[in-house]
């Protein structure tokens, strides 16, 4: 008795690592291009970082008592050279590496922007992946708070582009690296006579990143991080002023903000200004949008000391609220679908259907699905299901007498012209473009 051979295991993807389909592109593409539009608007140009860096990036840049290190980096060890290696956790650090080693700080400022994957190993949940992707920019080389202040109203500029409504703005300061030191003290000298309410998170950064406490969603503690001593009573005379300054330009420009003084961030590096753009309409992942002011960041990594400022948004949560607030785009459709039967009329669909692309229109070319000849009626239900203007049609016929069949298949077209029109092969191209600008023109009335 022969053994039966054993189907092959299914492989699935890895857990928190998603697949995006197609089904998903339009929602996707409507981001990007939109977003892309804003950052050109702004005079921002795009940076392409690897997503693998050297793992000493993130724990001399990030910290390495943040729980993105200690917890959620995705770190390696090179096989054939030793090399400690991580996946990119975030991409500030990242970007103001690729500066420093370019030299492009150079000759000015920039301001730059990235868009890709990132990785954390943590819980997925909604809105957020242990493969998520963020959209960010990088302000160097500007350090007075209207640097601030444009980034900020770079992300209420793209609330309204996107036609989302409901995200607040939080705003605070850290001050300079004195004046939280004083504050270091205080608050230390607080939580220890708190310790007995801290959770094991809570006593974990007692005395490592004792701000993080204070940045707590356990609501057993939310009363004591409400009354810990407030950072931003330490400050000095500069940072109020560069603080002051940010409120001043968000006021004159009408964006509201609530100061939140227990806004921290979660990253070693950030400095004087911090904000997050936040809303309730996610559940516990309530920030979309978060970023500031990063001064020491760059001596820190090697360069040469230069001020700098900027934000990140995961596009996952931003593409939930989309969907949140029946934000979702229709697919696009394209412009002519070819259908054809016989040997002679698969030839010259070819032919067609490259000359029609040389013009700028979308054509899909029917194949068939099982190397068999569909029929007329198949491939025609095929073409309407494609979201196609228009159908060409040949056959044996038609390519006998160097014409095509044309059928509107959308909107006012269809409905005047529902029989099939008769193209010659030369005046196709232009029938057609005439065609879909009359469509288009009959749709705006």
């Amino acid at each position: 008795m022969t053994e039966q051979k054993r189907k092959p295991e299914k492989l699935t993807g890895v857990k928190g690592m998603n697949d995006i389909l197609p089904q998903d592109a339009a929602l996707w593409d409507f981001f990007e291009t939109t977003v892309k539009s804003m950052l050109r608007s702004y005079g921002y140009q795009n940076i392409r970082t690897p997503i693998v860096e050297h793992t000493q990036l993130f724990t001399r840049g990030i910290g390495e008592v943040t729980d993105i290190v200690e917890k959620e980096m995705y770190s390696f060890t090179d096989a054939l050279n030793g090399e400690n290696l991580t996946m990119r956790p975030e991409n500030t650090a990242a970007v103001v590496r690729a500066s420093i080693e370019h030299n492009m700080l150079y000759d000015g400022p920039k301001r730059l922007w990235y868009i890709g994957p990132m990785f954390r190993h943590e819980r997925p949940q909604r809105g957020r992946y242990r493969q998520f992707h963020q959209v960010g920019v990088e302000a160097l080389g500007f350090a007075g708070p209207d640097a601030d202040a444009e980034i900020i109203l770079m992300c209420q500029r793209l609330w309204d582009d996107l036609g989302l409504t409901g995200i607040k703005l939080e705003i605070n300061s850290l001050g300079l690296a004195e004046e939280r030191a004083a504050h270091r003290v205080e608050l230390i000298k607080y939580l220890e006579q708190h310790v007995d309410l801290l959770d094991e998170d809570g006593k974990r950064r007692l005395y490592t990143n004792p701000l993080r406490v204070l940045d707590t969603k356990n609501p057993a503690l939310q009363d004591m991080a409400d009354k810990a001593p407030k950072l931003i009573d330490f400050l000095g005379e500069a940072s109020l002023a560069h603080f002051e300054g940010l409120q001043r330009i968000l006021k004159s420009n009408n964006i509201p903000f609530k100061i939140n003084p227990r806004l921290v961030r979660g990253l070693d590096y950030y400095n004087l200004t911090v904000f997050e753009w936040v809303t309730d309409k996610l559940g516990a992942q309530g920030t979309v949008a978060a970023g500031g002011r990063y001064d020491p960041l760059i001596e820190q990594l090697g360069g040469k000391p230069t001020a700098a400022c900027g934000w990140a948004m995961g596009i996952e949560r931003i593409l939930e609220l989309l969907k949140e607030e029946n934000l979702v785009p229709e697919a696009e459709g394209c412009d002519v679908y070819v259908v054809h039967q016989g040997d002679a009329a698969r030839e010259q669909a070819f032919i067609v259907s490259e000359r029609l692309r040389d013009t700028g229109l979308d054509v899909i070319l029917h194949c068939s699905a099982d190397g068999q000849s569909a029929s007329f009626k198949s491939q025609m239900k095929r073409a309407d299901a494609s979201g196609a203007a228009f159908a060409v049609v040949l056959g044996e016929d038609e390519v006998a007498q160097g014409v095509a069949g044309v059928k509107a298949l959308r909107g006012n077209a269809a409905e005047a012209r529902s029989e099939q029109q008769t193209v010659a092969f030369e005046d196709l191209t232009e029938y057609l473009i005439n065609a879909m600008v009359a469509s288009a023109e009959d749709g705006e009335d």
